[in-house]
């Protein structure tokens, strides 16, 4: 991705998957930096010889470290369609996360959020919003969890705030985990998506793994 390369996935004529990689903004904000958003444009007005600007719809969104799978919008009718489905919980967003310590079985998390904007930090705050999410322990080696998460709700930073204050920080994670090293890449990987296609109708699901590297790698055969 940093050459300027991407990995898709699926592509038709109205919605393009592709792999999010770590550390790359959805979106351009004012640091400049590169970001999925721009590339993916680039690359369908290079296959597609297209003049002007390209569309393409954001619909949902990743932390700027978290990596993993997307779908984007090429026509603004899917775009809507599949924020309507989002909007209504017909979209299933799966991740996998290595938390710091030890977690057993399957649960469901439900708090309250609030986002403080000055610090982009997310905390726990009975005035927030309502976030939910459903996880499954899927191995435990070295005082580290792995954990399959289906994310009901999207608050910012849920995954991560969620199970910090539960003193289960994730892995890497250098804005929720106190003892995390500088430089550790956070262990929250967006592993799969499935949802109604905007146009056919057809029920669409896709899988990405994360990669073959630590801590990923503790757990042989989970990821």
């Amino acid at each position: 991705m940093e050459d300027g390369n991407v990995n898709v996935i699926y592509e038709d004529n109205h919605i393009i998957v592709v792999e999010k990689p770590r550390n790359i903004l959805v979106q351009a904000d004012n640091t400049k930096d590169l970001d999925l958003l721009t590339m993916v444009k680039q690359y369908l007005k290079v296959k597609y010889n297209k003049p002007g600007n390209v569309y393409l719809g954001l619909v949902h969104r990743l932390d700027r470290p978290v990596g993993g799978i997307m779908v984007l919008a090429k026509t603004s009718k899917a775009a809507g369609r599949i924020t309507e489905a989002i909007k209504n919980h017909e979209f299933k967003k799966t991740y996998l996360a290595v938390l710091c310590g030890k977690l057993e079985g399957a649960g469901i998390l439900e708090d309250y959020l609030k986002k403080i904007e000055k610090e982009n930090r997310t905390v726990v705050d009975a005035a927030g919003k309502y976030a939910k999410l459903e996880y499954e322990v899927i191995d435990y080696q070295d005082n580290k969890t792995l954990v399959k998460i289906n994310l009901i709700t999207g608050r910012s930073h849920q995954i991560r705030v969620q199970f910090a204050s539960r003193y289960l920080p994730l892995w890497g994670d250098q804005k929720y985990n106190d003892k995390a090293i500088p430089g550790e890449q956070i262990a929250l990987w967006a592993t799969e998506i499935e949802f109604v296609h905007p146009v056919t109708k057809e029920i669409l699901k896709f899988s990405l793994k994360p990669k073959n590297e630590y801590p990923w790698n503790l757990f042989k055969g989970e990821c």
